[in-house]
């Protein structure tokens, strides 16, 4: 039971009261002495460091900030995700205990990225800056023709800690020197990458195309045009912005098979730096799908088409939708030129859009009027010029006295690049290649020649066909007047 006699006196509590607060004051005391001596002596930045250490120690983190680096931001990658990948692959080896070491068939340099969980310091301007890889592996159920099926999805990031009082250094210089840092690395190590457009990495192959503008057979002049175009092109920057275009351009290549439509795109790629997207439309769904390839792709790339008059059935803006089969593709016409030019055609930078075709008369002008297809590449059967390309590549040959009737012959006919290069493939010796280019050369003149008679034959039928034809025609409307008069002139007796 409660019993007052238990409460202290007013005196006892006073008294307590009294020597709380002078210890109080007390403690506070020494402590602000404690501090005046420790900033005397010891400087701040060291003052951080041993305060940051000792809270790691006891649990007690509340003097540090944390940064979540993630890698996509949305359905976007994370452009600071990326350039921390490549800039801790350069000092992961000085403090990390266990790494991830990667290298490509081609590739001349090792990738290093630091392994799940591990920890390593950076020292920028004499701050310490902990980084981290967080992976956390969920399943993610998918539906597919009605089949229900758990797939492995990795959420990936990074954690960048440091102490609070540096966050502005860190926001406003640390990181911009990252930025920076990375894309030095990136030029250094460039590997130019093949994919499919909408993958996310996992389907990328180093592109070893060896074709470049000086091995390509082609017109000399038209080859200095797509040259001096495409270094016009990446030094604009500033004028895109400044006349209202998106940071892009478009080039159509058409011309016979064999003529080197993809080697030209290897070749502006290697010459340029910028990765290949192959884009396949008979593997889309519907217009939704430009959309998630667009974001997936990087700035400094080029995006191919081929063949875009025969992938697939595009069908016009003013088709009836109900007219669509729902086994085939939903992307239309409308949806492709939204793709190559409309609002979501901004949302990167330096990106060349390639249509390649056999036949540019097949292609509604709507796709490749200036704006979508801002240059038309005729890609032409072999030249003289050409020719000398190709026995440089092939026979290292300048000069040849055979050249002459080659260059004859082939102004004569029409031969491809791609069959001319198979001729000269028969054989290391140049003599040997070259009379063997000679009679292939020969022959298709003479089939050529064939051809035309023939062709002149089936001309000549046709036209006395379709004069026998009008002689039948002129005869039978001559005697229907005979027969129409006779029947008028017994009508007047």
């Amino acid at each position: 039971m409660f019993s007052l006699s238990k409460i202290p006196s007013t005196t006892s509590v006073l008294s307590a009261y009294t020597t709380l607060t002078a210890t109080a004051v007390l403690v506070r005391t020494l402590v602000s002495e404690v501090q005046n001596m420790t900033n005397q002596l010891i400087p701040k930045n060291l003052q951080d460091k041993i305060l940051s250490k000792v809270g790691i120690f006891i649990g007690n983190i509340s003097s540090q900030i944390t940064l979540i680096i993630e890698e996509n931001n949305g359905i976007t990658p994370n452009e600071i995700f990326e350039a921390s990948k490549l800039y801790l692959g350069t000092i992961v080896s000085s403090s990390a205990q266990t790494v991830k070491i990667s290298k490509a068939e081609k590739e001349k340099k090792f990738a290093i990225n630091i392994s799940k969980d591990e920890k390593i310091i950076d020292i920028f301007e004499g701050v310490e800056l902990i980084w981290e890889l967080k992976v956390v592996e969920s399943q993610k159920t998918s539906c597919d023709d009605g089949y229900f099926s758990l797939d492995k999805v990795e959420k990936i990031w990074y954690e960048l800690r440091f102490i609070k009082s540096y966050k502005d250094m860190v926001m406003k210089t640390y990181l911009p020197f990252v930025l920076e840092r990375s894309k030095a690395i990136k030029e250094e190590n460039k590997v130019i990458k093949l994919s499919p457009l909408g993958s996310y990495g996992g389907e990328c192959v180093n592109l070893d195309h060896p074709s470049t503008f000086d091995t390509i057979a082609m017109d000399p002049e038209e080859k200095k045009k797509v040259i001096d175009d495409l270094q016009r092109f990446v030094r604009r920057r500033d004028y895109y912005r400044r006349v209202g275009k998106a940071w892009k351009r478009g080039y159509l290549l058409y011309g016979p098979p064999g003529t080197g439509k993809s080697s030209l795109i290897a070749a502006m790629a290697n010459f340029l730096k910028f990765d290949i997207y192959d884009l396949e439309l008979s593997s889309m769904r519907g217009n939704a799908d430009f959309r998630r390839m667009l974001v997936s792709s990087n700035n400094k790339s080029i995006i191919v088409i081929e063949d875009i008059d025969c992938t697939i059935q595009l069908h016009n803006r003013d088709d009836d939708a109900h007219n669509y089969n729902d086994s085939e593709s939903q992307v239309t016409l409308s949806g492709l030129l939204n793709f190559i030019d409309g609002l979501w055609s901004s949302c990167g930078d330096e990106r060349i859009i390639v249509f390649t075709t056999n036949f540019k008369e097949r292609l509604d002008p709507a796709l490749i009027r200036p704006g979508r297809m801002d240059m038309h590449i005729h890609m032409t059967y072999c030249t003289p010029s050409g020719f000398k390309i190709l026995a440089s590549n092939y026979l290292g040959l300048e000069k040849h006295y055979k050249f002459c009737e080659i260059e004859e012959l082939i102004t004569e006919v029409n031969v491809t690049p791609a069959e001319i290069a198979e001729e000269l493939m028969k054989s290391d010796e140049a003599d040997i290649a070259l009379d063997g280019l000679i009679k292939f050369l020969n022959k298709k003149k003479e089939h050529c020649k064939e051809k035309i008679l023939v062709e002149n034959e089936v001309d000549e039928k046709i036209d006395e066909t379709n004069k026998e034809e009008i002689e039948t025609k002129e005869t039978r409307k001559r005697k229907g007047n005979s027969r129409r008069g006779g029947r008028s002139k017994r009508k007047i007796y």
